[in-house]
């Protein structure tokens, strides 16, 4: 269970600062901990489940699932194992559920997942990251320029 002190706004200045916060986050969580993410391409949703699962102790390296809708990383010190799902390509909860993931004995991240999330979970932890996305202030060769992110995290409970 994440700290309520995490709960809010909050900017993060590089992906090494984004990467630490998911190792404290990950330090915090236990089985059966849901955290959904949810935020545009680049936006450092995979670098912040990186830094969960060195936070949690897990075998890596922690790489983007989207190929292969979902990766578990077995703990290497007798914790939880991490399930790190990406629901881009899925079309339903259904289709989440027929992953058969263990979401009791499991910390399960899910990248774009906010509306399967109440299908697997009574409480989630809902994680926000914006990051530019290019217009007039920003050129598009910058948008996977390690610039500022803004995170919003939540708990949700259905």
């Amino acid at each position: 269970m994440i700290d309520p002190a995490f709960l809010g706004r909050r900017e993060i200045a590089a992906s090494d600062d984004m990467e630490h916060l998911g190792f404290v986050i990950g330090e915090q969580l236990e089985p059966g901990d849901l955290i959904v993410l949810t935020g545009p391409l680049g936006a450092g949703k995979t670098t912040l489940t990186r830094g969960i699962a060195e936070g949690l102790g897990v075998r890596g390296p922690v790489q983007s699932p989207t190929f292969v809708i979902a990766r578990t990383h077995p703990s290497l010190v007798g914790g939880a194992p991490l399930v790190h799902v990406d629901a881009y390509r899925l079309g339903s909860a259904a289709e989440l559920d027929d992953l058969d993931i263990d979401f009791a004995r499991s910390v399960v991240v899910i990248e774009w997942g906010r509306q399967m999330a109440p299908a697997v979970a009574d409480q989630w932890w809902d994680i926000e990251i914006e990051r530019p996305v290019g217009g007039d202030d920003v050129a598009d060769e910058d948008l996977d320029a390690d610039a500022p992110r803004v995170l919003t995290i939540t708990c949700v409970a259905e």
